[in-house]
């Protein structure tokens, strides 16, 4: 397989070319991929830019100390990943609909993330850090939370009884999410 390292690849549409091999430290910029774009491709420190990957297939795709910043990331199933040594960060970033169902990703960064709808049901996330994201609807249920930072997230629901949330940080005002499902009002 070829292997592209130090490259940086800016405003290509992969729905009209074709990416071939696997990249190490290469960063693309305003790049647009297509469904079956990254499915077996490996990314190793490689940076992802304002980039498109809308409905992309992500099947058995490795992304080792990968970041994403201001990406279009609607719909993707991270948890076709090959989850070996998967090692990925978010920041500003349109992610509703994404699913990391059953991944470990101990110690993620998700910063400014508009993560609405997404789907982390038995997903390990000890350690990690939610920074004023918006988790609306999304789904926590046999969640590993420990140690988890949600202090600036806002709009989640978390059920204290299906989750782990054990040393969990939540700020005072948004703490309300830990209790919707006893029907109470607090004032």
């Amino acid at each position: 397989m070829k292997l592209t390292e130090n490259q940086t690849f800016k405003g290509i549409d992969y729905t009209q070319n074709r990416l071939v091999g696997d990249f190490e430290i290469c960063t693309f910029i305003n790049c647009v991929f297509n469904t079956p774009a990254l499915a077996g491709k490996a990314f190793r420190e490689c940076q992802f830019q304002a980039c498109d990957f809308s409905l992309v297939e992500m099947q058995g795709t490795s992304l080792y100390n990968v970041s994403f910043s201001e990406c279009k990331l609607l719909g993707v199933h991270f948890n076709d990943c090959n989850d070996l040594l998967l090692s990925i960060n978010f920041k500003n970033c349109l992610m509703t609909l994404s699913s990391f169902f059953k991944l470990k990703m101990k110690s993620t960064r998700f910063e400014n993330c508009n993560l609405q709808e997404a789907d982390f049901t038995q997903s390990d996330l000890s350690g990690s850090v939610f920074e004023n994201c918006d988790l609306q609807k999304a789904i926590f249920d046999n969640t590993n939370l420990e140690r988890v930072d949600f202090r600036t997230s806002f709009n989640y629901v978390i059920d204290p009884d299906k989750n782990r949330i054990k040393k969990a940080k939540f700020s005072r005002t948004d703490v309300f999410g830990l209790l919707e499902k006893y029907d109470i009002e607090i004032e």
